[in-house]
């Protein structure tokens, strides 16, 4: 059985949304989305985008039922640019994803659930799950971060802030141990080059052993060396 069936209705009914509305929203006929929603039918590609876009979610959490905790997931953001990483306390952003990934994914292997409850994906750049760039929009269009472009070369880089404003914001989502787990991979990986991380995470087994695109199950780091989960 696909995963989102057992979510779909949820989702739908969290939106207080009738199978008619969401019918003519992704343009099928009613009977077709409640074969959808009954499991008799499957969703096309299109069909999850159109869905996933009127859930306010990402593909990937449509795709996997699950429900991933947006809220903490950018509260893990907010720690980690508190983590004084650099001196200016800025983060590049694809080593921000990187490290998000490594506390989920560390935090799976020892408790066996994710910190955050992300689905990650393969692609080119690392593990990222679809909610990490909605998630630094929602927080610069609050005025929480700063995102600053800056030019590297040929290349553009992006680099994350906490915005001052936003500093006495008390983040009460993470426990005490989920807060010390990362920061050991905050300590590890602190003076690495945003490349290195990079590297790191594409030679774990996670990463390796899925194809471009892919979904990463969790389950895959409990096959890696302790010394190589982050």
């Amino acid at each position: 059985m696909n995963m989102y069936i057992q979510k779909i209705k949820q989702f739908r009914l969290e939106k207080g949304l009738s199978q008619e509305q969401v019918a003519k929203a992704i343009g099928v006929s009613r009977p077709t989305y409640t074969a959808i929603e009954a499991g008799k039918q499957k969703l096309s590609l299109e069909e999850a985008q159109k869905l996933a876009k009127l859930f306010s979610i990402g593909v990937d959490e449509l795709l996997s039922g699950s429900t991933p905790n947006i809220e903490k997931y950018k509260h893990m953001i907010l720690t980690y640019l508190r983590m004084n990483m650099s001196k200016d306390g800025k983060i590049p952003k694809t080593k921000l994803a990187k490290l998000l990934y490594l506390a989920d994914f560390a935090w799976f292997y020892k408790n066996f659930e994710s910190m955050s409850g992300m689905q990650y994906r393969k692609i080119a750049y690392g593990p990222v799950p679809d909610t990490f760039f909605r998630a630094l929009d929602e927080l610069s269009e609050s005025g929480k971060i700063t995102v600053e472009k800056k030019s590297d070369g040929d290349k553009e880089m992006f680099l994350i802030s906490e915005s001052d404003s936003n500093k006495n914001e008390k983040i009460q989502t993470l426990s005490k141990e989920e807060g010390a787990l990362m920061k050991k991979i905050a300590e590890k990986w602190k003076d690495k080059k945003t490349q290195e991380i990079v590297n790191f995470t594409h030679n774990q087994l996670p990463y390796f052993l899925c194809r471009d695109n892919e979904l990463i199950p969790y389950e895959l780091i409990t096959q890696e060396d302790s010394d190589k989960v982050y």
